[in-house]
């Protein structure tokens, strides 16, 4: 039997794969756990710097949960009924997304730092339509990226929005041809990864706390956090002054 969720690495990049094409990658309850399971993987691996997170076939990136096994889902689960969507990472990530990504599957690319979709990828909050409340960070996590206005525009009336009018709203980061989406993804990890990772993760961190900080909290979060790194700086600036 197919694993729901498949962990493989890619050089510095780890691939985590949700492996339900035959139900657009839906989420139920076994596939959750799978889904947990390769994100502690990814975090316990200190290899893989960057996770990318797919889904099997190009139809479709996730669904969102299964809504013919949900009572295979909780609510109240620690990491978020989807399987890790209430954890943060403490590396980057990315979405490499083909077709539909809607309802919690959307709410899973928004997890992850960054979005890779192809031209026929389509995006929206599709449970509106049958009463199903975003749980797994959708409403906080969608107007960060995208603002107030724009997210309440597609939490309200559960449209669609396709992969020209997603990048225009700033909700994917890289716009691909069909099929290039998890390869696009996994070079752009091997970029974030060939950068000192100390520095990155760090200067992330204080990115992603702090911007919910008032500005002086913010600051003193980014000079703190800056402070641990500066080894890695001096360092990098002998490097860069053996250069010719």
């Amino acid at each position: 039997m197919r694993p729901r969720a498949s962990y493989q690495r890619s050089g510095s990049a780890a691939l985590v794969t949700i492996e339900r094409p035959e139900r657009h990658n839906a989420v139920d309850g076994e596939t959750a756990a799978a889904l947990l399971a390769a994100f502690e993987r990814f975090k316990a691996d200190d290899d893989a710097a960057v996770m990318v997170l797919t889904g099997a076939g190009d139809q479709a990136f996730c669904a969102g949960a299964d809504l013919k096994a949900i009572d295979t889902l909780d609510p109240d689960a620690p990491g978020g009924p989807l399987g890790f969507t209430r954890l943060p990472s403490p590396k980057p990530t990315i979405a490499a997304i083909s077709g539909h990504c809607v309802a919690g599957g959307l709410e899973l690319a928004l997890w992850c730092d960054l979005r890779v979709a192809t031209t026929t990828s389509s995006f929206g909050c599709l449970e509106r339509r049958w009463g199903v409340p975003l749980i797994d960070g959708g409403t906080q996590r969608l107007p960060r990226v995208i603002g107030t206005g724009r997210a309440l525009d597609l939490i309200l009336t559960g449209r669609a929005v396709d992969a020209q009018e997603a990048l225009q709203m700033g909700l994917i980061s890289r716009l691909v041809g069909p099929g290039e989406h998890v390869a696009a993804a996994v070079r752009l990890a091997h970029e974030i990864a060939a950068h000192p990772r100390d520095t990155t993760n760090s200067d992330r961190r204080a990115l992603l706390e702090g911007e919910t900080l008032p500005l002086a909290e913010g600051l003193a979060l980014e000079a703190a956090l800056g402070r641990d790194r500066l080894q890695t700086a001096h360092d990098g600036a002998q490097r860069f002054a053996r250069r010719k």
